[in-house]
């Protein structure tokens, strides 16, 4: 049976749970834990904008009607910001609800909305060389590898490659 995966706007109930679930090491996994961060800087913008903005922003990811974790996207660039940038995308999900299958159904749920919401021709996400669940839920999502950026990630102490994804636009899984 497939999970009722959805994206909404993030409300103050889920602004709690994200502290809740990812403020540690074991609520994010290791390949996102860049240590302590403050929650304000989140909050305020939430007050100012809802975390949705020209430059970026952050949807809930819901299954079966429950926040499970969020997404996020912001824009990048390589060239000039007027004539090249794209979309690059995140996501975050709960520890409990890792590995059901909810992340490929949210990345490309993303896709589909910065595609039918803005120009960008190109929306493209990064993953840690070990993070294969990250990679295999990023392919069936309908992104391509493209390469490796090596060193291109200071975490835990150390320099990481990263693998760099893409989806362009009529290339998306509906």
């Amino acid at each position: 049976m497939t999970r009722q995966v959805s994206l909404r706007p993030v409300t103050v109930d889920d602004l709690d749970a994200f502290e809740r679930e990812f403020g540690t090491e074991e609520g994010t996994g290791p390949h996102q834990w860049f240590g302590f961060t403050p929650a304000n800087a989140m909050r305020r913008r939430h007050a100012e904008d809802g975390l949705l903005g020209t430059d970026g922003g952050v949807l809930s990811v819901t299954a079966e009607g429950k926040t499970v974790g969020r997404t996020e996207w912001f824009r990048s660039s390589w060239g000039r910001p007027d004539t090249s940038s794209c979309w690059t995308v995140a996501i975050g999900l709960y520890p409990s609800e890792r590995g059901r299958g909810t992340g490929t159904e949210a990345q490309r749920r993303l896709v589909r909305y910065l595609f039918d919401h803005s120009r960008a021709e190109r929306v493209q996400a990064w993953t840690d060389h070990a993070n294969i669940a990250e990679q295999r839920a990023l392919e069936k999502a309908g992104f391509v590898l493209e390469g490796t950026l090596r060193r291109a990630q200071w975490r835990a102490g150390a320099w990481h490659d990263q693998m760099l994804y893409a989806v362009l636009r009529g290339e998306e899984t509906r």
